[in-house]
Formats: structure tokens, C-alpha cells, sequence
């Protein structure tokens, strides 16, 4: 396998693809490869809505893979040497992430969005397969909405552990 690694976002690799110029010349289209150095044995499918966080979190147990098939928003990551601050970046459909486990990691969707998360644990059988953190704020919608429908943890509850 050659080096998949594109570029590091602070812990985070940013996965490089490969495409066979022929698949593009024929004229119908295209096809890009990733070729992953972990097993992966759980896929998941996530949709976005604009404006809204998903993660502030980690995974202690698993490798996550992380590719955005749709819109655009910015994922958010502490920054290694320096974990009082964070790490932006701007993320559009094609996107493939590596982030390592214990690798704290949020996005925040611009527009509506659709991503596929591949796990190489399954979640079911991890004892503790996420932690969340306060990287990113919620907003109040959000923080009303986890109270209201009552989540065993409100939001604000849940970044304090």
C-alpha cells in the first residue's frame, strides 16, 4: 500500500486518493480509491443539517473513518501542541479522514450534509465507545431540544463528564 496520508490535521490525517486516469478518459465519469490501513467492520451512515454540531466527542476504542459525501461545513480538532486551541478546517464532499482514537473531533455543518463514519470496533461490543468534550459550543436550540425529549444527559451534562 502506498502512503495514503494527504495531509495531518493536527491528530487527524487527511486520506489521500488515487484514481486510474482510464476510469476519467472512457467518458463516464470517474473512480476514486482509498485505500485504508485499518479493517473496518462498521459502516454508518450520518446526515447533516445546516448550522448544527455533531461530535464534540472521542473515541477511546476505535480507529473512525470519516468521508463527507455531500455539502460542506468545517470539522474542528484541538491542536496537538497546543490543546487550548483549535484546529479548523474547511471540508467539502470527497473528504476522507482518518481520526485515531482518543482524537477529539467535531463538525459543523454549513450546508445539508451526508457523511459515511466507518469504525473498525463495533460499536456494540466497546465498553465505553464515546466520550464527549466541549469543543465546539451548542447552541441553545440544541441544548433545549436534548432536555425536552430527555436525553438520559442533557448537553450540558454531557460535556462535563
Amino acid at each position: 500500500m502506498k502512503n495514503n496520508i494527504y495531509e495531518r490535521f493536527g491528530k487527524i490525517e487527511i486520506q489521500r486518493s488515487i484514481c486510474n486516469i482510464s476510469t476519467v478518459q472512457d467518458g463516464r465519469g470517474g473512480i476514486f480509491t482509498w485505500e485504508l490501513p485499518d479493517r473496518i467492520v462498521e459502516v454508518n451512515f450520518i446526515y447533516y443539517h445546516p448550522n448544527k454540531i455533531r461530535g464534540n466527542h472521542f473515541h477511546p476504542e476505535f480507529n473512525e473513518y470519516w468521508f463527507l459525501v455531500e455539502g460542506s461545513g468545517i470539522k474542528v480538532t484541538p491542536d496537538p501542541k497546543n490543546k487550548k486551541k483549535q484546529l479548523i478546517r474547511h471540508v467539502s464532499e470527497g473528504t476522507m479522514m482518518r481520526i485515531p482514537k482518543n482524537t477529539t473531533h467535531a463538525f459543523h455543518a454549513i450546508t445539508q450534509a451526508k457523511a459515511v463514519s466507518m469504525l473498525t470496533k463495533y460499536w456494540k461490543d466497546c465498553k465505553r465507545p464515546i466520550v464527549h468534550e466541549k469543543l465546539v459550543e451548542m447552541d441553545q436550540d440544541y441544548k433545549e431540544y436534548a432536555k425536552k425529549l430527555g436525553f438520559k444527559n442533557s448537553a450540558e451534562e454531557l460535556v462535563k463528564k
